[in-house]
């Protein structure tokens, strides 16, 4: 049954992605072309993030910061950086929008658990690496339950239960979830961080 729901989770991720940039096209080229003049070029902003069984893979997502540097090149904390237009389309999603490209790629799924930075991978115990099991996704159980003001620990609580309780059912209440956060704005930031805070690892 499961496996059935598996390959059902990946048609439904190609139908919807596909539609989906069809549908949006307009939006998709209007934000890049405010993005264009209001953040500068490149408009996308891609970085490597391991995806099911770890494998490392591109994710793409609309800038969102300027890329300003101090007096010795290194860039300024993400407070600094994020304007007031990156900071709507971070609470809005809409920075979201081009990760349909790699649902649609195979490489992500609507729902799942949100791809890391992949130098957190040697920092995960054997139950946090279980979040690799499957495709990372747009949105999640996390996401739905405290997104970026939860811990850690209670982030990947989530993405293993997720894993261990799949079902399109599941899928569904959550994408429904994540429009009601999308809608309200919530859970976007943690109170000391323009983005959630680096995960170090147990020493935590």
């Amino acid at each position: 049954m499961r496996t059935i729901q598996l390959i059902l989770k990946r048609i439904i991720d190609i139908f919807i992605s596909l539609i989906g940039l069809m549908v949006i096209s307009p939006i998709f080229l209007l934000i890049y072309i405010m993005i264009y003049f209001k953040l500068g070029s490149p408009v996308f902003f891609i970085q490597k993030r391991p995806g099911k069984n770890e494998k490392i893979f591109k994710m793409i997502k609309f800038r969102t910061m300027l890329d300003v540097k101090d007096e010795n090149g290194k860039l300024l904390p993400d407070k600094k950086r994020l304007t007031s237009f990156g900071k709507f389309l971070r609470s809005s999603s809409l920075d979201e929008l081009p990760e349909l490209i790699n649902v649609l790629k195979g490489e992500m799924s609507l729902v799942g658990p949100r791809p890391l930075l992949v130098e957190y991978l040697p920092r995960y115990n054997e139950h946090q690496a279980r979040r690799h099991e499957m495709r990372p996704g747009i949105t999640g159980l996390a996401q739905v339950n405290g997104r970026n003001t939860i811990s850690w620990e209670d982030k990947f609580d989530y993405d293993v239960k997720y894993i261990d309780n799949f079902s399109l059912l599941l899928d569904l209440k959550i994408i429904i979830k994540t429009f009601f956060k999308v809608f309200k704005r919530e859970d976007i930031n943690n109170q000391d961080h323009a983005t959630m805070s680096k995960f170090k690892g147990d020493q935590e």
